[in-house]
Parts: structure tokens; C-alpha cells; sequence
């Protein structure tokens, strides 16, 4: 399994290497590649809740820290169309929600 997490990663960014150097080559984006740009939340979204595994052998710094990209990442989900909104900002909402109950739970020790 997780040799096929890291296959997916180095293959998804191949691809986007692919697609962004003629951009990069003539100083713009190509439909491909503002494509790419608009999923960079979910690229945040991912790795902030892949940590809830985790979560009770964070710092609280670590903890407070994720919080905060949880606050910032709301925004940028609530501009999404309804159904990925309604989806991601649920599963967002859990994460920040956990993230905050065990640094509560450390604070309180």
C-alpha cells in the first residue's frame, strides 16, 4: 500500500511537470495547468487530514498548527460547487474538530 502512495505521488507529479513547462516556457498557464492550480486545496486538504491518524503523538504546537490550516483551507472549500463543498467542508469540519479535541485534551494534562 504504501508503495503505491508513492507511485501515485511521483506519477501525479510527472504529470503536472508535463503540463506546466510550457507554461512555464511562454510566462503563462496553460487550461491544463490552471486546472492543476485549482486543486492545490485538496493537495492541503490532504495532508492536513492524512495527520489525524497521528493526532495523539503530535505537540500541541503541531496540533494548533493544523488547526490553523484547517481555519485558512475553509474559505478556499467554500468556493467549491455544492456537492464538493457540502462533502469537503464536512470532512474538514471533522478533522479540525479532532486536531482541537486532543490538543485540548494535552492542554488539560
Amino acid at each position: 500500500m504504501n508503495k503505491l502512495k508513492i507511485f501515485v505521488v511521483v506519477l501525479v507529479a510527472a504529470i503536472s511537470i508535463l503540463l506546466l513547462a510550457p507554461a512555464a516556457k511562454e510566462g503563462m498557464l496553460s487550461p491544463a495547468g490552471a486546472a492543476y492550480a485549482q486543486d492545490d486545496w485538496k493537495k492541503e486538504f490532504e495532508a492536513i487530514c492524512s495527520k489525524t491518524q497521528d493526532s495523539a503523538a503530535l505537540s500541541p504546537d503541531e496540533l494548533n498548527n493544523l488547526v490553523d490550516r484547517c481555519n485558512k483551507l475553509r474559505p478556499r472549500i467554500e468556493k467549491l460547487d455544492e456537492t464538493q463543498r457540502k462533502v469537503y467542508l464536512k470532512r474538514l469540519q471533522m478533522c479540525r474538530d479532532l486536531f482541537a479535541f486532543v490538543l485540548e485534551s494535552k492542554e488539560k494534562k
